[in-house]
Formats: structure tokens, C-alpha cells, sequence
């Protein structure tokens, strides 16, 4: 498949950042110690690989990737999108002298891995040219940010990530301002 210049190097960048993100996501998934984080991103390893996989296909082959991406639905697993079920929220400090990871470093350093690959996965889809290039980014988006809804959902219900209903006057005032198309 022929690549135009900009395709080529935003495909590049993406495949160093899978190359980050299985790395990261073998590590972790052995020093996980919560059952449910370690189950999870042993879920989510073959869809990073086969991703890594098709990239590497469109910067080899002359015909692309010969597979569509396995794209995760959305798990939704909390009750309350806008409250903590726990109400305890642990303090976090940087480690400066580290052997190893806990899990909530585990599942932020995995979750703002998955941030990032998909903002770039999504302005690389913004400016590709070819079709099939194109879909194949926005599915790669949608892998991205259903997983790390899965990993937020873990860490909110652990009180690693605080979630709280924003506040009525708040809304209220926002409301106020805007008035529907009639």
C-alpha cells in the first residue's frame, strides 16, 4: 500500500507507542496483585498486539493490513456515573526509589498510556488520507478509549480516581446560558 509522507511517520510514531504500551502491559500483568486489574489487561493484550501488528503490515505490505481490528465493546460496570462507590480515597505520593509498581501505579501509568494513544490515534485518523487507513485509526481510538474506561472503572471503584456530581448551582448556571434550537 502506497503511504503518503504524513501517514507513513504518524504510523511509525503509533507503532513506537505500541511497542511502549505491549512492553508496559507485559510487565504489568505480572506484577499486578489485584485479581481483577491483572485479569483485565491479560484481556486487553491480544487486541494491543494484533493492533501493533496491523500498523507494522501497512508500513510492510503493498496490500495493508489483510484484518480488521478487533474493536472491545464498552464495559460498563459502576451503577453511578457521577459518585465514587467507595468513600475512602487513598493519598498517593511520587515514588522516588522504586522496585516495583503497586497496582495503582500499574493502572494510572496503563490508563494515561491509553489517554495518550488515543488522542493520537485520533488526530493521526483526523489527517490520514487513505480510507482504509483512516478506519482502521478511528478503531484503534475506539480500543483505546473503551480500555481505559475498563481501567478508570477499576481505579474509581478502589477510590484511586474520586468521582463526584457536579455541583447544582453549578449546573444550574451552565444551564441557564443555553437555549435549544426551536
Amino acid at each position: 500500500m502506497q503511504l503518503a509522507t504524513h501517514e507513513l511517520h504518524d504510523l511509525h510514531e503509533l507503532i513506537v507507542s505500541c511497542v511502549n504500551s505491549i512492553t508496559n502491559m507485559a510487565l504489568f500483568k505480572n506484577m499486578a496483585q489485584d485479581q481483577e486489574l491483572k485479569t483485565m489487561i491479560d484481556m486487553h493484550f491480544p487486541a494491543h498486539v494484533q493492533d501493533y501488528n496491523m500498523k507494522v503490515q501497512y508500513v510492510k505490505n503493498a496490500t495493508g493490513a489483510n484484518q480488521k481490528l478487533n474493536i472491545p465493546n464498552l464495559n460498563v460496570a459502576l451503577k453511578d456515573f457521577t459518585k465514587s462507590p467507595v468513600n475512602e480515597f487513598p493519598p498517593i505520593t511520587p515514588g522516588t526509589s522504586l522496585q516495583k509498581l503497586n497496582d495503582r501505579e500499574i493502572a494510572t501509568a496503563y490508563l494515561l498510556t491509553l489517554k495518550r494513544a488515543g488522542r493520537e490515534y485520533a488526530w493521526s485518523a483526523m489527517e490520514a488520507s487513505n480510507p482504509e487507513i483512516r478506519q482502521f485509526l478511528k478503531d484503534a481510538f475506539t480500543m483505546s478509549c473503551n480500555h481505559a474506561y475498563d481501567v478508570w472503572q477499576w481505579m474509581v471503584k478502589k477510590g484511586y480516581y474520586p468521582l463526584s456530581p457536579a455541583p447544582e448551582n453549578e449546573t444550574n448556571v451552565i444551564a441557564s446560558i443555553y437555549n435549544e434550537v426551536k
